[in-house]
């Protein structure tokens, strides 16, 4: 009775083989996907006593690779801009800055030169203000229609880019994580599966060849294995082929419309904005650029303006205050450039036509291009998540062995 007692006991002993395997190869990828993205900080003692998500910790270079590896090949910035319609752009500026006309001649009037507008008699004023609103809507056209013109020249697309993730690491984790939601879970999943066949070929060397060393060996072969075949099932074949009745294509590479969609509204609705171009435009590396255009078509106007009151302003106030008038203008057109774009839904409307654009474009990348959009989260540090697998493996190899069978023997 004992000796069949221990009989059963060394029978699910030996069972239990490919369902721990099954279970360290999804918690080695489990652990591997979440060190890849978590967390966002390093934690520990630097440098080398703690982790940071592999994505977040070069943020920059990540950031670096989806401009270069991905945004140039969908489009430029000037042909994302002209996507937004321009002319609907100023449509919409001049909405905005008609409803503060007065409000604004006010503060560069009032506020900054008091005595000056409280000198002025109404009739001009009001003819100010009149006149202002006349050349208004024609400014902003010629303003938007130079500024698409040399969109290239006013902002540097990869610093706007590049700076936006880089300040934003959750939003540089969600570019990978949302295009390759089902990916990762695919990973997590097949550890499992994958663990449990290797576990049955464990198993078989165990019984064949009971030394201590095998768990542990398959522990690292588990844990290697089961990430290195996840990955490389994500991305191969490039082209979908027929094997019998089936067509083996890589998991990521045949999700292409449905990840460009998802994607691509990512982008225009968190990081391709109308009003991030704007702030990059008149606050990123080459915003004098920007306000010195502002400037000059906001002068001209107020050249006109003054043309017409000067003689009558000249006696009131001076010509040396009309010039800092006129120089108040523009400073004021500067500041104000970006209120215009604190709107959202006229920014969701332009992302609309942002994301058709890119997504027509993305659905077309031929396949090894297409890849590149998720392939960068696992190149960057392939072989230690693999690595990672496989020491995890190893570990639980150990555990099971002194835990299950008893130790060494």
């Amino acid at each position: 009775m004992l000796e069949q007692t221990i009989l059963n006991l060394e029978f699910w002993k030996h069972l239990s083989i490919p369902f721990v395997a099954a279970i360290i190869g999804w918690a080695t990828n489990w652990v591997a996907i979440k060190l890849t993205f978590k967390p966002l900080e390093f934690v520990g003692i630097r440098p080398f006593l703690g982790w940071q998500g592999i994505i977040p910790s070069k943020a920059g270079k990540m950031a670096g690779i989806f401009v270069d590896k991905t945004m140039y090949r969908l489009g430029t910035l000037e042909e994302l801009f002209l996507s937004m319609e321009p002319d609907l752009i100023a449509e919409h500026i001049a909405k905005i800055m008609d409803r503060r006309l007065e409000a604004y001649t006010d503060e560069i009037l009032f506020y900054e030169h008091p005595a000056v507008w409280k000198l002025l008699p109404r009739a001009i004023k009001d003819s100010v203000y009149e006149r202002v609103r006349e050349e208004m809507p024609q400014l902003i056209d010629n303003l938007v229609a130079e500024a698409a013109g040399e969109i290239e020249e006013l902002i540097d697309f990869k610093h706007m880019l590049v700076t936006r993730l880089e300040g934003d690491k959750e939003l540089l984790n969600r570019l990978f994580l949302e295009a390759g939601s089902e990916e990762f879970r695919f990973i997590v999943r097949s550890g499992l599966y994958f663990g449990f066949l290797f576990g049955l070929i464990q198993l078989t060397v165990w019984v064949i060849y009971p030394f201590w060393w095998v768990l542990p060996a398959f522990g690292i072969l588990v844990g290697y294995a089961t990430n290195w075949l996840a990955i490389n099932m994500i991305f191969r074949p490039l082209f979908a082929r027929k094997l019998g009745p089936w067509t083996i294509h890589g998991l990521f590479l045949r999700r292409q419309r449905e990840v460009a969609a998802v994607w691509c509204k990512l982008v225009t609705t968190e990081i391709i904005t109308l009003q991030h171009i704007m702030y990059a435009m008149l606050y990123g590396a080459r915003a004098e650029k920007a306000k010195a255009l502002i400037k000059r078509h906001i002068q001209l106007v107020a050249d006109r303006v003054m043309l017409t009151y000067s003689p009558a302003a000249q006696v009131i106030v001076g010509e040396e205050t009309l010039e800092e008038i006129r120089e108040s203008v523009g400073e004021k057109a500067v500041a104000v450039s970006t209120d215009a774009f604190d709107h959202w839904p006229f920014n969701r409307d332009r992302a609309v036509r942002a994301e058709e654009l890119l997504r027509e474009r993305m659905e077309d990348l031929p396949p090894q291009d297409f890849q590149d959009l998720l392939r960068p989260c696992f190149q960057e540090d392939e072989m230690k998540l693999i690595l990672t697998g496989a020491v995890l493996g190893f570990l639980a190899g150990v555990g099971q062995l002194i835990f299950v069978f008893g130790g060494l023997s």
